[in-house]
């Protein structure tokens, strides 16, 4: 390559073109909450009409949870194969084409099955991120870009929840179905829009592995750390009512449940701030989880707004702590195994955020005591919690631009 065009290829492009970018990265990040979290204010409506038992109502969102786990190997393979720009494309028409479709299906069976393919194609846009970071951004701005976009995501949870009902629905004539719809079609704007930037600085590689690579003890250690983060968010959110029940404070439900998911908002603010100073940092990893395990133990042994101040507490440091492990792949491996770092992170994390809180409820049914529920997955955190003081966050030397 004549050095004129090399010197082409590797200067950084102007703050104003790094601004697109950021753009499409902040909405893809709020597609992979918006589609799972706008279920649960829709639930009463969707189980009204089509006549849902209990389960199968909880099941509009721990379905798509589970299949956060499980579509993260298909989200791998694609990424090695097509490139992480095209899966990131495909599986945000393939979230479209479930999350869409749940409000067109007649019945209780195709409803689950529209969400599982949505859950999917969520999945897999989840490890196709990080790995466009490297193919997008300067090594220096790895960090912002990792911010960006669980900004975008965190936002998302937020948006989600807090907008449907009293904004979107109403204007919709208070169809859950025409709402469904009108959330999910916006997706495919951006996912076409991801064709817009011109920069690629990965080269491309033709042959790459997809499988999760057991032997780098980062796969495990940062899956099951994100599963302490997300065991306890989903979890604590999951069992609020009830906590808050045994406690005779169930009036306040609403308020714990809007400072608690609200306090995700802020975790991702904080972290545009500070992502460049702490991501990679392992003492601030390991910090952020031990305040966010004191903040659930605080939740179940306070009572009164301290309980639900503790909780607060606890989902803004979970929501910090995610951000962080979830940035480490680009910035330890090479790009063409950022994809595959992150889908078995992902697929250890989200298993065991399903799986830790849903074995929390069977203890909490054969006890009675909903504490118990929330004890299991404290129990959890402090046997994984360890990890966070022993990760390896070394940078390897393959790394572009490195």
């Amino acid at each position: 390559m004549p050095v004129a065009e090399h010197q082409a290829a590797t200067t950084p492009p102007p703050p104003a073109k790094l601004l697109p970018v950021a753009v499409l990265l902040w909405l893809a990040g709020v597609y992979l909450r918006i589609p799972v979290l706008v279920a649960p204010p829709l639930a009463p409506f969707i189980s009204n009409e089509l006549a849902l038992t209990q389960a199968l109502t909880g099941a509009l969102t721990t379905l798509p949870i589970l299949m956060l786990a499980i579509g993260s190997m298909p989200g791998s393979l694609a990424i090695a194969r097509i490139g992480p720009r095209n899966t990131l494309a495909l599986a945000m028409v393939i979230m479209v084409i479930g999350s869409a479709g749940r409000g067109l299906m007649p019945d209780t069976l195709t409803l689950m099955i529209a969400s599982a393919v949505m859950g999917i194609g969520v999945s897999m846009m989840q490890p196709s991120l990080p790995a466009l970071l490297p193919r997008w951004l300067e090594p220096h701005h790895l960090a912002l870009g990792s911010a960006i976009y669980m900004n975008g995501m965190l936002m998302g949870e937020f948006i989600g929840a807090g907008i449907t009902l009293p904004v979107l629905m109403p204007l919709l004539d208070n169809s859950w179905r025409a709402t469904l719809v009108a959330w999910s079609l916006p997706a495919l704007l951006v996912a076409a829009a991801l064709f817009l930037p011109k920069r690629d600085r990965a080269k491309p590689v033709r042959k790459v592995a997809w499988l999760p690579d057991w032997h780098n003890p980062l796969t495990l250690r940062i899956g099951l750390l994100l599963g302490l983060s997300g065991s306890l968010f989903f979890g604590l959110n999951a069992y609020m009512g009830n906590l808050l029940q045994h406690q005779g404070q169930f009036d306040k439900l609403p308020d714990a449940l809007f400072w608690y998911n609200l306090a995700q908002v802020f975790a991702s603010l904080i972290m545009l701030k500070m992502a460049r100073y702490w991501v990679g940092r392992r003492g601030v990893i390991a910090t952020l989880a031990s305040i966010s395990l004191l903040g659930a133990i605080g939740a179940v042994m306070l009572t009164g707004w301290w309980s639900i101040v503790s909780a607060t507490l606890m989902s803004l440091v979970a929501g910090m702590l995610l951000i962080l492990l979830v940035a480490i792949p680009p910035l330890v491996v090479s790009a063409a195994e950022t994809g595959r770092l992150s889908a078995g992170t992902f697929l250890v994390g989200y298993t065991v955020a399903f799986c830790v809180p849903m074995l929390g409820g069977v203890v909490a049914d054969w006890t009675g005591d909903a504490r118990h529920a929330l004890m299991l997955m404290i129990t959890y955190g402090l046997l994984v919690l360890p990890l966070a003081f022993t990760l390896n966050l070394e940078r390897k030397k393959d790394q572009p631009g490195s």
